[in-house]
């Protein structure tokens, strides 16, 4: 409605289409008045007959233009509901992330995160995204980084309400920290794995080979193929050991839907999950 309450406001096709209308009554007006003289007429009606094919071409190219426009909607509905929840789970992970945890790794995981979220027609480069390697530490100790093209293991930190909501003897004198310090390395352990499950036979050393090869016989099972994850025997701290505080952290941390573990052969397999 406009302003004065009258009728609605023009939507800019009618408008094109007012104008077209005026202007092909102004050339029926000057067709009138030029056929008076028979001898101009025929020149006069092609240049006119040009000029109103020129306008149709013209007002079909504005119509294509506006469905495009329309058909992209929804798209960016999607996009902005992906975003929103995108931002949900970086604002926890910011909130949760380990004092450990170097800040260039978590600015690492937040452009991982984003580029995987855009889809193609968004993406401000045709070619498909490649993840930048980095060096995972906590503590100062390295770890082998994601391979570039493989997205890394999740690493969804629990929140103090979650730890709050835990029962008193199981959450124990664990702490907040602890528990997201243990995330973090338990994600590392998966990266680690994932290299190895991918990398090519001939660039591994000898004395990674048998492991190599039973972790590619664990990842190819139907339980875990796809996914994420690190066995029992990969726990050698420093954040995380196989102690009586490490094993209350495996206990939280299964209660509360971070991985779920199945027995595969005589290892004990740990199956990360993404955030919800």
């Amino acid at each position: 409605m406009d302003a004065g309450g009258g009728r609605p406001a023009a939507s800019p096709l009618d408008t094109v289409a007012a104008a077209f209308k005026s202007r092909v009554m102004e050339l029926q007006d000057l067709v009138l008045a030029r056929s008076m003289f028979p001898a101009t007429a025929m020149p006069d009606l092609a240049s006119v007959d040009a000029s109103v094919t020129a306008m149709e071409s013209r007002v079909q190219d504005i119509r294509r233009c506006l469905q495009e426009e329309l058909d992209a909607i929804p798209k960016a509905k999607k996009l902005i509901e992906r975003s929103l929840k995108q931002q949900e789970k970086l604002q926890h992970m910011l909130a949760n992330v380990p004092s450990g945890m170097h800040v260039d790794v978590f600015a690492t995981h937040l452009e991982q995160s984003s580029s995987r979220m855009l889809p193609e027609r968004f993406n401000f480069s045709s070619s498909v995204p490649e993840y930048n390697e980095c060096e995972l530490k906590i503590k100062e100790e390295p770890v082998t980084a994601p391979k570039k093209g493989r997205a890394p293991a999740p690493r969804w930190y629990i929140s103090t309400e979650e730890l709050d909501s835990l029962s008193s003897y199981m959450r124990g004198r664990l702490t907040l920290e602890k528990v997201n310090i243990a995330i973090n390395e338990v994600a590392s352990y998966a990266d680690a794995n994932a290299h190895l499950v991918t990398c090519p036979t001939n660039k591994l050393s000898e004395d990674k080979w048998d492991k190599a090869l039973e972790l590619r016989k664990i990842a190819a099972t139907e339980a875990v193929k796809g996914k994420p994850f690190f066995l029992e025997v990969d726990i050698k701290g420093p954040g995380l050991k196989l102690d009586q505080t490490g094993k209350a952290i495996l206990t939280v941390l299964r209660h509360l839907g971070r991985f779920h573990e199945t027995r595969i052969g005589r290892h004990r397999v740990f199956i990360l999950k993404k955030q919800a």
